[in-house]
């Protein structure tokens, strides 16, 4: 039995990443529909908005799906928690912060608790904390990420040994091979992103999804590495700018501010590239289709399969 699988009560070890101030009922719940782990990232939402999306949710799927909560980010973790546990949403992700003072009141209300990593130290500061689950991040990720810069194919084997618990991958995953090769570095199951952005359910502006389309592997750019918050984003007009600015001298201020949900909602849910920007991961110069989520998760798991089976053969039989 696969462990995460065992844990979430889902049935195909595949989880959507959180998505901030962007997420919605309709592909959480068809995340959790087609056998894996819907998420609903809080980002800088109010609760009331929080809770309407996790009503819609409830209303749409009888599966488990998840909350996740930016600790650092979000304005309200505590009420949030208490959201969480007033509906009894039965996972929630912890990020961007100190999970530790949480953990014991989810877990008296039976709710399992995900903690994003991105070290090994991370790492063991929250299993000793309580986690169930690790989500390992690599720096090929979307969004917000690790001044570490840990890729996904040198972090995930780290961790694994230096923990009990299982480990989800996370950061340059869209596919069945890359399903496949975090089980082999591994891991039990894959946390993505950019992926499920590219799916008919998500309701995202169309400009964003033929922008992941369109750009090969080289089509994403760091910025915030001068003021010490790295985020992955999409080359755009906006994207542009902020690189601009950046190289003459930006303030951690005006950074904030540009990088600000506002514009995250502008670009993604607006389309407006020239004043909003588009969070994505190294993936997108692998995605080249807009499948259903069903039809995607289901593909995935045939794919990671026929590709560990075509490996057996790769390797000598005997060791001379």
């Amino acid at each position: 039995m696969n462990p995460v699988c065992d844990i979430l009560k889902i049935k195909k070890p595949i989880i959507q990443g959180g998505m901030g101030n962007i997420s919605n009922a309709e592909l959480t719940s068809a995340v959790s529909n087609a056998g894996g782990l819907g998420t609903i990232g809080c980002g800088t939402m109010t609760p009331s908005e929080v809770e309407e999306k996790i009503i819609q949710t409830k209303n749409m799927t009888d599966q488990p799906f998840a909350v996740n909560i930016a600790l650092a980010v979000s304005p309200h973790p505590d009420q949030l928690i208490d959201l969480v546990i007033e509906h009894q949403v039965p996972v929630i992700s912890l990020s961007a912060g100190n999970p530790a003072p949480y953990i014991p009141r989810l877990h008296e209300h039976g709710i399992k608790v995900m903690t994003l990593v991105a070290s090994v130290k991370h790492a063991k500061k929250a299993e000793e904390a309580g986690a169930d689950l690790l989500v390992a991040e690599g720096y090929e990720a979307a969004g917000i990420n690790s001044n570490l810069e840990l890729t996904t194919f040198t972090l995930i084997p780290q961790i694994v040994e230096n923990v009990r618990v299982p480990v989800i991958a996370a950061g340059g995953i869209g596919d069945g091979k890359g399903l496949a090769a975090a089980l082999m570095l591994g891991a039990s199951g894959v946390q993505m992103g950019t992926r499920f952005i590219a799916t008919k359910e998500a309701p995202f502006h169309q400009n964003y999804k033929e922008k992941i389309l369109a750009v090969n592997g080289t089509g994403t750019t760091i910025v915030g590495r001068s003021v010490g918050q790295i985020r992955r984003i999409l080359q755009t007009p906006y994207a542009e700018k902020l690189t601009d600015l950046e190289k003459s001298g930006l303030t951690e201020e005006q950074y904030r501010q540009m990088t600000s949900e506002e514009h995250h909602c502008k670009g993604a849910l607006e389309g407006d590239l020239e004043n909003g920007f588009l969070n994505s991961g190294q993936i997108s110069g692998l995605i080249e289709d807009i499948p259903t989520v069903n039809e995607l998760i289901d593909h995935m798991i045939q794919q990671a399969t026929d590709q560990i089976e075509q490996s057996r053969h790769l390797l000598p039989n005997k060791i001379i």
